[in-house]
């Protein structure tokens, strides 16, 4: 696993910073957002450290598909698979992306509006 000794969500990852775990295995990490946007707010990363998915390549296609599998198994847990969840990814300056790891936010537990805002 390549870790970024800089990144945040890296140290989250090895537990060098503390954070409301949700689930870890040995390829994904999930912890409660700091500043949640809905009543379930889960940050989903990658354990490997991938920018974001400007930098995907073929190689990390079963990571994302670890990450996905795990955000619909945490939305099953909180009650909110059957009622509806958004799964967002940011990437980039404009899209306010504003950590260089590859996250999934996971969003439910309310109506959702369109488009986000």
């Amino acid at each position: 696993m390549t870790a970024d000794p800089d990144c945040i969500f890296c140290k989250i990852v090895s537990k060098q910073i503390p954070a409301n775990l949700v689930y870890q295995d040995e390829h994904v990490t999930a912890f409660r957002d700091l500043n949640p946007q809905a009543p379930t707010h889960v940050l989903l990363v990658p354990n490997q450290h991938i920018a974001n998915t400007e930098t995907l390549e073929p190689e990390h296609d079963a990571i994302v598909g670890a990450v996905l599998r795990t955000a619909r198994s945490i939305a099953r847990s909180a009650g909110v698979g059957d009622s509806g969840y958004r799964l967002v990814i940011n990437t980039g300056r404009d899209a306010n992306n504003t950590v260089a790891h590859l996250h999934v936010h996971l969003l439910g537990g309310r109506a959702m509006s369109w488009p986000p805002g």
